[in-house]
């Protein structure tokens, strides 16, 4: 191979890996909505520390580890949420040592948050850090589909 093949396949890489990381980072933090008609999942409680209890309108389900950093953003975001409105519960579970969990879940990505409506049904998925525009514009969708 000589240093122009060499140049032009490094130009490759570059570009490729360039690309991956412009589509991660769009989807990152991006609401994904599920129904039951695309195979939504429930969400059984009684599995989680505490036997937890669903939110009168909706569950704002996170999954987070101890070293993950846009975890503690995620929580803030979301607590604040849960305080503001006293119908929507926030559950944080720390998958660090619960390795079950994250297969039930399909959690590949810390943080993780499920937004839970008052059955127990998953409506949407984020991966990554939240945005509060992000978990508002989902709980209105929840509260107008309910």
């Amino acid at each position: 191979m000589n240093s122009f093949e060499i140049i032009l396949t490094l130009i490759g890489l570059i570009a490729v890996a360039t690309a991956l990381g412009l589509a991660w980072q769009k989807l990152n933090g991006r609401a994904r909505r599920t129904s039951a008609a695309h195979g939504a999942t429930a969400v059984d409680l009684s599995q989680f520390p505490g036997s937890p209890t669903l939110g009168e309108t909706a569950t704002l389900l996170q999954f987070s580890t101890e070293m993950c950093s846009p975890c503690r953003q995620t929580h803030a975001v979301l607590a604040a949420i849960s305080v503001e409105q006293p119908t929507i519960v926030h559950i944080d579970v720390d998958l660090t040592h619960r390795s079950d969990l994250a297969n039930r879940f399909n959690v590949l990505q810390t943080p993780t948050t499920l937004i839970v409506d008052r059955h127990g049904i998953v409506r949407a998925r984020i991966g990554g850090a939240v945005t509060r525009a992000t978990i508002t514009a989902e709980l209105d969708n929840i509260l107008v589909t309910a």
